[in-house]
């Protein structure tokens, strides 16, 4: 067997989320589709991570397994955009170590997510339009408790099976890019809907409803009904997934 990690991007609006669902469509089960008609056999890919129905990803991996004697051709990610949707695209196929994992070699991942404070045909699909005023300062402010915080289960799903609930947070801001206001996190790893009710948390502290000391107070809780709503999934961005650089030497298909 042979390794490949593959880099695509997506129009989360499109699907419904990155992992494979009875009767629906994902990105994971289109990629798989595709990937198996040029292999001519069934493959599946594995990924880096999972987002949500209508979260979008500038950039997201996944490995698959190529039996011995199959080999990825130099023109797969051309013929594979050919027959992708336009709200899918393929950037690159690598060859990997046979044991890398692309969940578990990635170093972070980034996500933002876009606030439009006034009502635009343009970034409708992309931004959450949210017309209240708001105090970026302490959002900030709040944002920095992540730092020495680990435990975030009153930012997770319920019900949702994980080892732990412990990410190391290295990035948490809020700041103005044009007329949207963008928050940027970034973590080792995320828990289901965490960054969609860390959001909608600090939404509470920029309203004025929640203060710092109260944040500290939730997040030593471990309770998500004391966190705020998770705020709607079309506003988030899955930007980047980092690897060691050596990752992407082998480059294979363009």
């Amino acid at each position: 067997m042979s390794r490949y990690l593959l880099a695509f991007s997506y129009d989360g609006g499109s699907f419904h989320g990155y992992q494979i669902q009875p009767n629906a469509t994902t990105v994971q089960s289109v990629l798989q589709d595709k990937l198996s008609l040029l292999l001519g056999s069934p493959l599946e890919i594995v990924g880096s991570s999972r987002t949500d129905t209508g979260v979008h990803a500038h950039q997201q991996f996944a490995h698959f397994d190529l039996p011995s004697g199959k080999t990825v051709k130099e023109n797969w990610v051309f013929r594979l955009n050919r027959m992708l949707p336009d709200s899918l695209a393929v950037q690159g196929i690598y060859q990997v170590a046979d044991d890398f994992h692309a969940r578990f070699a990635a170093l972070s991942r980034t996500y933002e997510y876009r606030i439009s404070p006034a009502k635009s045909p343009f970034n409708a699909k992309y931004a959450y339009r949210f017309g209240v005023e708001l105090d970026v300062d302490a959002m900030n402010e709040a944002a920095s408790l992540f730092f020495q915080h680990t435990d975030y289960q009153c930012f997770s799903k319920v019900k949702t099976e994980v080892a732990t609930f412990e990410c190391t947070i290295m990035q948490a801001s809020w700041a103005w890019r044009g007329e949207e206001l963008v928050f940027t996190i970034q973590g080792n790893r995320f828990l289901r809907g965490m960054v969609r009710a860390v959001v909608g948390t600090l939404l509470e502290v920029g309203q004025g409803r929640l203060n710092k000391t109260q944040l500290q107070e939730i997040l030593d809780s471990k309770d998500r009904c004391k966190a705020g709503r998770a705020v709607p999934a079309h506003g988030l961005h899955l930007l980047e997934v980092e690897y060691p650089a050596t990752i992407f030497d082998a480059k294979c298909a363009r």
